[in-house]
Parts: C-alpha cells; structure tokens; sequence
C-alpha cells in the first residue's frame, strides 16, 4: 500500500493509504490540524498529548451535532460522556495551572 507523508501540528506522520481513500484521508488531516492548532492557539492547553484529546473531543461532539440532536439514545448518551470528559478535561487543566 502506498504511503504518504503529512503534517499535523508540525509533527510529520508517514500513513499507509490506497490511491482511492488518500483525498478524504488528506481532508481528514487538514481537519485534524486545524482543529489542533485552534485548540493549542486559544491558549488555554499546553502538550501535544492534550492538544490532541481536546481537538479529538471537539471534533466528536461536532460529529454527534454538539446537542444531543444525533438520531438515537446511544448517540445522546455518548454526546454525554464526550461532555462530562471534556468538563474534567477542563476542571484538571485547571487545577494543574494553578500550580504554576
């Protein structure tokens, strides 16, 4: 299969892709890096790692419509548990600048 180089946040990734599947899998890269650097730009997370579960719940609640709106009770049920996790991401931030 072949393989391609991309960047995300300045970090390069070498990703396996067939020749049909490498246009979506390029736009889902443009979308995870601008999601990453909005995150990492609003100022509020410092660390790659952090960076990336932030960017990544925000672009689930998106996905899942961001209110309860997706069709179903497990789709609500997971648009809650994405919140609750993005609520004690934010409380542990927080926490952890406070003592600095």
């Amino acid at each position: 299969m072949p393989q391609i180089d991309v960047k995300i946040l300045d970090r390069e990734f070498r990703l396996a892709v067939a020749d049909e599947d490498r246009p979506r899998l390029l736009e889902a890269v443009r979308i995870v890096d601008e999601k990453m650097r909005s995150v990492r730009d609003a100022g509020r997370i410092s660390g790659v790692d952090r960076i990336a579960v932030m960017a990544a719940l925000q672009l689930a609640h998106e996905l899942l419509g961001g209110d309860n709106s997706a069709v179903g009770p497990k789709s609500a049920e997971l648009a809650g548990r994405i919140r609750k996790m993005t609520e004690d991401i934010d409380a542990e931030i927080k926490r952890q600048e406070s003592l600095f």
